[in-house]
């Protein structure tokens, strides 16, 4: 059976941009956070913290702040667990995060979130918030290996 050039080509460019999608997700790793973040603010907020960053059996210290403007009111700390998808080296995490956001907690609460940022990291959180904190804001958190 005859395949025609035109025909054959165009599937040898959907096979060749196939594999190259394929690679590039096939090379992308993971690894697990850990991070502290204190927020507090009057209509503007900051929040700064610490955390680390598992990969391939090694830890990374990575250090945290950011900003949010809105509807803030309070304070809180907010510890987070979980997990940093679609890295190829440590380095990749690094950079700034941001989120629209509505929230209230009073005394305990529980949070979850996922982020991204411009290098493609994801970030998948789950945790406990205390503290006195009602807000309704836009919010950028920037995280960097210290």
């Amino acid at each position: 059976m005859r395949i025609s050039a035109g025909l054959r080509t165009g599937l040898v460019a959907l096979t060749a941009i196939e594999g190259a999608s394929l690679s590039s997700a096939a090379f992308a790793d993971s690894g697990g956070v850990s991070i502290r973040i204190v927020k507090a603010g009057l209509v503007i907020g900051g929040s700064a913290g610490s955390g680390v960053l598992t990969f391939h059996g090694k830890r990374y210290p990575l250090s945290i702040g950011g900003l949010s403007y809105g509807f803030t009111f309070g304070a809180s700390e907010t510890r987070f667990h979980g997990t940093v998808t679609n890295i190829r080296r440590p380095s990749d995490v690094a950079g700034v995060y941001g989120q629209a956001g509505v929230g209230a907690v009073a005394v305990r609460g529980a949070q979850g979130v996922v982020l991204a940022n411009q290098k493609g990291a994801v970030l998948t959180l789950s945790g406990a918030q205390t503290g006195l904190i009602v807000s309704a804001d836009l919010s950028g958190l920037v995280l960097a290996l210290k």
